[in-house]
C-alpha cells in the first residue's frame, strides 16, 4: 500500500517534470493502453528528442545492480503497447527506483523483445480461449511454480 502511494504521490508531484537527460521532449502520463493481447497503465510514456517514444516505470523499490526480468518484461510489454497505440518506434524504456533517490536506470528494448512479448501473449489467449495446454518442459524445476503441474502430460 505504501508503495501505491508514493507512486500516486509522485504522479502528481511529477506533473511537469520533464527527463530531459533521458531524452525526453514531452510525456504523457498515467497512460491506460490496449491492443487485442495486451493492456496495461504506464506511469510515463515519453516521447523522446529522437522521435522514437520510450515507457518509464517507478519501482518502489531499492536498485541493487541488477535489473529483474520482471521489470524488464513489464517494460517490453509497454513497448508492444506504445507502438501498437502512438505507431511509433520503442528502443528503450526507464526504470526510477524511488528508493534509491530516484536512480534512473535505462534498459534497451530489442524487436526481438516485443517478437516474443507478442509470441507469448498469443500462446497465453490460445490457451484460455481454446483450451490449448502448453507442451510439457523437459526441465522438472519449471514444474514446480507451474499452473499447469496438476494436469499435465509429462
Amino acid at each position: 500500500m505504501r508503495g501505491r502511494e508514493l507512486h500516486t504521490q509522485k504522479l502528481e508531484q511529477n506533473k511537469d517534470y520533464l527527463r530531459r537527460r533521458a531524452g525526453a521532449v514531452e510525456k504523457l502520463s498515467d497512460q491506460y493502453l490496449t491492443n487485442d493481447l495486451l493492456r496495461g497503465k504506464v506511469d510515463e510514456v515519453l516521447v523522446l528528442n529522437d522521435g522514437t517514444m520510450a515507457p518509464l516505470d517507478y519501482k518502489f523499490a531499492v536498485y541493487e545492480n541488477v535489473v529483474y526480468l520482471t521489470y524488464k518484461t513489464q517494460l517490453h510489454c509497454y513497448a508492444v503497447l506504445i507502438e501498437d497505440n502512438f505507431s511509433k518506434q520503442v528502443n528503450k524504456g526507464f526504470l526510477v527506483y524511488v528508493r534509491s533517490k530516484n536512480k534512473l536506470i535505462e534498459v534497451e528494448i530489442s524487436s526481438k523483445d516485443k517478437k516474443m512479448i507478442k509470441e507469448t501473449a498469443e500462446n497465453i489467449l490460445q490457451i484460455v480461449e481454446k483450451n490449448v495446454f502448453p507442451r510439457a518442459t523437459h526441465f522438472k524445476k519449471r514444474c514446480l511454480g507451474c499452473t499447469y503441474a496438476n494436469i499435465c502430460i509429462k
